[in-house]
This record gives C-alpha cells, structure tokens and sequence, in this order.
C-alpha cells in the first residue's frame, strides 16, 4: 500500500514518516498508540508475582492450619527464582496455589515455615528442605500403602517424612482424610510405637503447635520441666513467642502465663513470665555507652553487693535486644574480669540459675547452646528422648547444620555418630534423616 503524505502534514503523517531517516513506523503501531512495552507485563508463572511480606507471623491463613515460625537468626528474603508450573505443597517457591492444585491464592508466602527458606548468614543453615514438586494426595498414597494389611512399612513412612519440609508434612493430615476418610495421626498410632512414633508425632505439627504442646506437657502433671520451658522461651523470637501464646490458649483453655505461675515460683517464675511476653527489644542497633551502663548495672546487683538484685539481672536480660547483650556481655568481662555466667553461677542458684544461664547461653551463641542440650540429653546412662525429639524437629530447618559445626567442635564426635551410638531401629533411622548427615 502506498501512502500519500498531506499537505500540510497533519499529525498521523507526523507519526508515520520521520522526517530526520525517511523511515516509516508500523502503521498498526501508529494508528493504536505507543507500541507495546513488553518489559512492562513479564508474565509470572501461575499468575500474579506474590507481594513479599515482612517477617514474623501474620494472620491466620483462610481455611489452614496456623503455622509457626522458628528462629531465623537475621537477613531478608532472599528473591524467589520462578520455576515452571509443577504439583507443590502450599508456599512452595515459585508455586502461587496454597491448598489443593488449583485452589486460589489467600496469602502470600511467608518466611520461614510456609514459604522458602529463610535465610541465615551463608544461606540456608537447615537440614531438611522443601521436596521439589511433592504432591500432597500421592504422598498421602504412599503412607496409605504403607500401613495398609498385614504389618507396616516403616522404612517407606521414614523416607517420605524424612525429606518433606515442616510445610509439606502438616497438609498431609488433610489430603489423607480427604483421599481416605481417615485420620492420619490416629492411623500412624495405631501402626507405630515407643520413640519412633513420638517422633513422627511431632514432625506433624506445626512449629507453633508442637512448642506449645511441649510447653504444656512441661508443665502438666506431676514435676515440671524447667528446662523446657527456658529452652523453647530464651530462643523463639517476639513473634513466634506471640503465636506459641495464641495457639496455646485455643489449644488448652488456658493462657501459658497462667500456666506457668500455676506450676513454678519466685524468681524463675518472674523470668519465664518475662519470656513469656515476647516483648524483647529486636533492634539490631547497639549503643555502646547503653552497653557499659547496662554492664555495670548487672556487676552493681551481682558481684559488688551483699546479696543479688536478681530484678535487676530479670529486667536487662529479658527486656534488651540480642545484639545489644552480647555487647553487654563483652563490656562485663572487661570491667570485673570475669565472664558473666560465672558470676550468675556465683551469685544465683536452683532453677535460676539455669534459666539465667540458659538465656546468657542462648544469647550467645544459641546453636551452642543447643548443641550443649543435645550432648546432655544423650550423655550418661540413658536418653533425653523428649529433648532429643524436640531440638531434633525444632531446629532442622533453622541451624541444625551450625548446631552440628558446635557438636563436633566442643565434644569431638559429630552429632550423627552420637545420634548413632545412643538410640536404635526406625527411631534412629528418622532421627539421622533430620540430621542430615556426619562431619
């Protein structure tokens, strides 16, 4: 088609023939506007790119089973790389469908539990990690299978749970009762026992659920575990702290501060109430000037008085940022010329003590500290198996690959070999699976 240009040239001319080159523009381009900008509408696979949200728990999720959060010691999500469309648990990166294949999108994914892996220094320092293009209904198949007629297959139940991520593991519950008509956990009970079954019990909370439930176990009945209660309060954040409280009272009618002042008394009591607020500073800031303050402080109410202010210890402890205590930590080793866990040890006694302990610890250097628990739970005559269970599910997908660097340094065997040498059969099978391997 030959085309005419006017005289005098409107502005369709104007557009068509520049007058500079003599080129002509694509006349379909001129005649509907600008020409399309396709860096503008990059298509997303499965739909619209989730916006990202900021860390730490939020509201419940329509129609799920509320998931926790553990620890995930600093950093920012990193950017999730889209992946072509494949079958997925709700939250899997690159995978827009929480629930069912096709089901709507209610929220976007979080860190931690129910999206990627939140990242650590280095990267991702867990264990077990999502199962690329797991599919809810034929794991919940495989399980069928394996406790179907005569006797169990144990070995196909440890492989499948043993490389699901906490997200992938917890929807189970739901694809088997909707593919069978039956209650996962009441089946794995029946077929399973002793420590093994205990383990597979836990693994099938989610993170909230399974503190919560181990704090009220700690605490119900006869005696109360002390240690517990310091180990799940001293190392979970604000927000989780927050969620434990919340499922804790839908769970057990009961509020966890109430559950504690209940169960323990005086001074150790103040301190797990405290913890118990989840109200601790988390500014990664530090002011050193407020750090020598703070130091002295802590060395007027201990070491330079007659008696202890053990409120003082309470109120810097439990109220001050991470960040800004091991600053005070450092600040008091070069006033006094003592570390500060030995002046607790000098000053303090019983159960607080060790909660004071445990905190300093935690604060510290928490896969140490975890590293510590998992050694005394296996040292000696004997098995810890509730500690063991709990650090071993709690912190595979949060620094169980620096609790092992720990383990093999201060106690020179890796975590596997002493996870070997002190249980047995399907239970040490699992266990090694949430390991993750030897050093």
């Amino acid at each position: 088609m030959i085309l005419q240009r006017c005289a005098p040239p409107c502005g369709l001319c104007a557009l068509i023939f520049n007058k500079k080159n003599k080129q002509t523009f694509n006349i379909s381009g001129a005649m509907g506007g600008f020409p399309p900008n396709t860096s503008m509408f990059a298509q997303v696979p499965g739909g619209y790119q989730p916006a990202p949200q900021p860390g730490g728990y939020g509201g419940p999720i329509p129609n799920q089973q509320s998931c926790g959060l553990y620890p995930q010691p600093g950093g920012t999500m990193p950017p999730q790389q889209n992946q072509g469309p494949a079958m997925g648990y709700p939250g899997q990166p690159g995978q827009p469908m929480p629930g069912y294949p096709g089901a709507p999108s209610p929220n976007p994914s979080m860190p931690g539990y129910g999206g990627a892996p939140a990242p650590m220094p280095g990267g991702f320092r867990g264990t077990i990690k999502d199962f690329p293009g797991a599919d809810p209904l034929k794991d919940a198949e495989v399980l069928r299978k394996a406790m179907k007629g005569f006797g169990t297959d144990e070995q196909a139940i440890i492989e499948l749970l043993g490389s699901r991520s906490n997200k992938q593991r917890v929807p189970l519950l739901r694809s088997y009762k909707t593919a069978y008509g039956k209650d996962l956990i009441k089946d794995l009970h029946s077929e399973l026992s002793g420590d093994f079954r205990k383990l597979v019990m836990a693994m099938l909370k989610t993170p909230t659920e399974f503190d919560a439930s181990e704090l009220n176990s700690a605490i119900k009945g006869a005696g109360t575990d002390e240690a517990c209660l310091i180990e799940v309060l001293s190392s979970r954040s604000n927000a989780e702290i927050k969620e434990i409280n919340r499922i804790y009272k839908q769970e057990y009618k009961k509020s966890l501060e109430d559950s504690i002042s209940g169960d323990t008394s005086g001074h150790f009591r103040r301190l797990l109430v405290s913890l118990a607020q989840g109200n601790r500073d988390e500014r990664e800031n530090v002011d050193i000037s407020l750090a020598k303050q703070d130091a002295q402080a802590l060395y007027a109410a201990g070491e330079n008085k007659l008696g202890t202010d053990e409120s003082k210890f309470n109120a810097i402890l439990c109220a001050r940022s991470k960040s800004h205590l091991r600053a005070v930590f450092l600040e008091y080793q070069q006033m006094c010329g003592r570390d500060i866990e030995k002046s607790i040890s000098r000053e303090m006694s019983g159960d607080l003590e060790s909660g004071m302990l445990a905190v300093v610890k935690c604060i510290k250097n928490t896969p140490a500290y975890f590293a510590e628990r998992l050694y005394k739970a296996m040292k000696g005559a004997g098995t810890k198996d509730k500690t063991l269970i709990r650090i071993m599910v709690s912190r595979s997908e949060v620094d169980m690959l620096d609790i092992r660097q720990e383990y093999v340094k201060n106690y020179g065997k890796s975590l596997y070999t002493a996870i070997s040498g002190d249980t047995s059969g399907d239970y040490k099978k699992l266990l090694l699976k949430l390991c993750g391997g030897s050093d």
